[in-house]
């Protein structure tokens, strides 16, 4: 910091005003400073900053454990959102109530500001809710509920079923089968209401509902559940890359072709699903946006705003695995 305030020309404690109380120094004053640390490639301490601001630096981020697509780069864009905004995280896993509990205590006895969630199912948001104590928390969960001290941050899963079914609707499909994932899991539950809501909507028949893991050996258990039930085939949409995938091996292992015969839609857009044979028509959701948003919310309530939801809307990318139904 003394380097910073010698090239500025000023003293070491405006150096320190600028950090922490910038509305205090004059414009022009700030300007030098900040040129001086741009210069020098100063990056303020964050431990020195909390201790001069009274605020912690720290946020805790805890989630389910899970090492799939969606809940590990939810993760990552909460870390990086963090990072750019100058602050540290530090995460925890929680598989179960009494691990969530002592997750909770451990970040909060480790002085956090506030807690970012990635929160599958109800069991782990009731966890942090019912033991944060005054600490903010942001909930990373399409459809739970907000209450005092915690908000709600999601992609919003019932609109990107919505798309999948709309975008097979218009395809001529009359009839559409969806593969779920566990329905304790909010993202899987709120996909379902999605699917069923579009295909009331448009007045296509929403066909078997086979819910399942959200690994590819589950889609294609629930593909042969579909085929054997005697139902007419229609098309599919799974609820994740990974069940589609599985969707797509059972269906050839009958015989059967992908787009020609069945049209198969995922969710997620997960790494390599371009290079599924067919590519794979699936929903994009926007982690990195999420984790952006999930930190300014975390932030402003950290700064005494009330809690809130909010949302961000998913992409329908379109690819070979879906064609026009056959007439």
């Amino acid at each position: 910091m003394s380097d910073v305030a010698k090239l500025a020309g000023v003293s070491h404690q405006t150096v320190s005003r600028v950090l922490n109380t910038p509305e205090a120094v004059r414009e022009s004053t700030r300007e030098r400073v900040v040129e001086a640390m741009t210069t020098l490639g100063y990056r303020p301490n964050l431990a020195a900053r909390a201790l001069a601001s009274s605020k912690s630096q720290l946020l805790g981020i805890m989630s389910a454990g899970e090492a799939r697509f969606g809940p590990t780069h939810a993760i990552h864009g909460v870390e990086q959102a963090a990072r750019l905004a100058d602050y540290l995280t530090t995460h925890l896993p929680a598989t179960n109530p009494a691990e969530a509990e002592e997750a909770t205590q451990h970040l909060l006895g480790a002085g956090v500001g506030g807690i970012v969630v990635i929160a599958p199912t109800h069991q782990l948001a009731d966890q942090i809710t019912a033991h944060r104590r005054n600490t903010p928390v942001v909930l990373l969960a399409a459809g739970a509920p907000v209450s005092e001290g915690v908000s709600v941050v999601s992609v919003n899963q019932e609109l990107g079923a919505r798309l999948a079914v709309r975008h097979l609707a218009k395809l001529g499909h009359p009839l559409i089968h969806h593969i779920s994932g566990p329905p304790r899991w909010f993202d899987a539950h709120t996909r379902v209401m999605g699917w069923r809501t579009e295909c009331e909507a448009l007045g296509v028949e929403h066909g078997l509902l086979v819910e399942g893991g959200w690994d590819a050996a589950d889609g294609f258990a629930a593909t042969n559940t579909i085929l054997a039930s005697g139902a007419p085939l229609g098309a599919i949409f799974a609820a994740n890359d990974l069940l589609a995938l599985g969707a797509i091996r059972a269906l050839r292992k009958r015989g059967l072709s992908v787009p020609e015969d069945v049209s198969v839609v995922g969710f997620d857009d997960s790494e390599g699903a371009d290079f599924y044979v067919p590519s794979l028509t699936t929903v994009r959701q926007p982690f990195a946006l999420v984790g952006r948003l999930a930190i300014e919310v975390l932030l402003r309530m950290i700064d005494g705003e009330p809690a809130s939801s909010s949302s961000v809307e998913p992409e329908l990318v379109v690819r070979e695995s879906t064609t026009p139904a056959r007439g």
